[in-house]
């Protein structure tokens, strides 16, 4: 199968097991000009440069669609340049970054800053959200037409300022203001508010799921899902953490699409705050064994629809204060693949589930032109893995500014070898290729004028 008849590429993926719409195929990847130009027994091609797969599965690009990068205001904890840095070096090759930055993501300028510094720093793929807020409700629906823009999230509890949206109307203005799916981090914000007591006498960590209980997830789920509903908006309802919450949004399919966390599926309570202290804090919270095996019922049964990371890092001095006063948020971008691909290897899920949520998911909830499949003329962007592979996370490893990851000493069976963008290799074996030269994601009918 080729694109056109000329048969020379820029890059020439050999001998790999190639994850296809198809399954699993043992077939060479051409790429010429950031694109898929060929696939199957290309042993006639010629190439400028060659990667040989062989003993290696080739993914379509891991694409993790909740970060925090806290650049501007943040950077003594994260910037794009290490963010993304940290994304390829764990096999991502894409990211959405989240507008609880300083100031926040609310306006064109706002995001055009964001783009301005990604130019120059980002090494992989990336698109920024815009802040929905009471502030620039009137405005969401043209500010989510801008090239580079993921859509609109919303924060109805676990923010603060002009990001807040915790009231009915403030949310129903947002709502009924353009037309892209709005992402939702779901916590009730007065439940919270009312709770915090609790967190604050007991000054223990593992009082962390009793203050965010999981009633102020799912009645701030149910609020939502009954506005997107009222306003006929579609809702993504980000980092799921409880199995009350799973079973509700199993019945509202037809409208919401749902994220889970490696963290939720692979920590729980309470022996991750026994183990980690404040380094497992985190919103929505860590919780039980039971909810935990709900979150893995809801990726069997098809109810979650992809993974992000939540990746939020704080300085190891931030965490370290005393709860509650400690920041909520860990490191996960560079160990999103490696800790997925060892829950691969201990049959948790398949491979081929895996790239549906990290992968195909993303690229159909969000409409990503170019991105989510391995298929002729798309994007070539290739997440190169050995599943063979066995090696120790390490806090050294991480190229996050905040230099720690809670899976710090965890041995995972599966490793990301390689992450190839627009058919180009940017690591390989731990080592950074080049320079940083990522792109803003195109979306469906956001940039006409950008080719597909």
């Amino acid at each position: 199968m080729t694109l056109t008849d000329t048969r020379h590429a820029d890059l020439l993926l050999q001998g790999g097991t190639v994850i296809t719409p198809n399954g699993r195929e043992q077939i060479d990847i051409a790429c010429r000009d950031g694109r898929i130009v060929g696939l199957g027994d290309l042993a006639a091609w010629t190439a400028t440069e060659t990667f040989n797969a062989r003993g290696l599965h080739c993914l379509p690009g891991v694409i993790d669609s909740q970060v925090h990068f806290r650049e501007p205001g943040l950077t003594h904890k994260e910037d794009i340049e290490s963010g993304t840095r940290g994304a390829v070096l764990g096999g991502v090759t894409g990211v959405f970054e989240m507008p609880n930055t300083n100031p926040l993501t609310l306006t064109a300028a706002d995001l055009q800053a964001k783009l301005d510094k990604a130019a120059h720093g980002a090494w992989c793929e990336h698109a920024f959200y815009i802040g929905g807020s009471a502030v620039n409700a009137a405005h969401l629906a043209e500010l989510e037409q801008r090239p580079g823009c993921a859509g609109v999230k919303v924060f109805m509890g676990s923010s603060f300022g002009d990001l807040l949206a915790a009231e009915d109307d403030v949310l129903e203005g947002i709502l009924r203001s353009g037309q892209r799916r709005v992402a939702i981090h779901a916590e009730d914000e007065a439940r919270l508010q009312a709770r915090k007591h609790l967190a604050q006498t007991s000054g223990d960590v593992r009082d962390h799921p009793v203050w965010r209980d999981v009633e102020s997830a799912l009645s701030a789920t149910r609020r939502i899902v009954a506005l997107g509903q009222k306003t006929g908006r579609l809702l993504h309802i980000l980092h799921i953490s409880s199995g009350d919450e799973m079973r509700f949004l199993a019945k509202h399919k037809h409208r919401v699409t749902v994220e889970a966390l490696p963290h939720h599926l692979t920590l729980a309570a309470p022996e991750c705050y026994e183990r980690l202290g404040t380094l497992a804090q985190m919103n929505p919270p860590v919780r039980d064994a039971a909810h935990q095996a709900a979150l893995w019922e809801g990726i069997r049964n098809g109810t979650v629809d992809c993974l992000g990371s939540d990746h939020a890092p704080h300085l190891l001095e931030e965490k370290s204060l005393p709860y509650p006063q400690s920041p909520s948020g860990m490191t996960g971008v560079q160990t999103l693949l490696p800790i997925m691909l060892n829950h691969v290897h201990h049959g948790r899920l398949s491979l081929e589930r895996l790239v549906d949520l990290t992968s195909a998911g993303p690229a159909r909830i969000f409409g990503i032109a170019g991105k989510g499949r391995i298929a002729l003329g798309m994007d070539a962007d290739f997440s190169v893995v050995d599943l063979n592979t066995t090696r120790q996370i390490e806090n050294r490893w991480i190229a996050s500014r905040a230099n720690w990851t809670p899976y710090d000493g965890m041995t995972c069976h599966g490793w990301p070898i390689a992450t190839i963008i627009r058919g180009r290799p940017v690591m390989q074996d731990d080592t950074l290729i080049d320079s940083p030269a990522g792109k803003p994601m195109r979306f469906w009918g956001v940039n006409p004028t950008a080719t597909p």
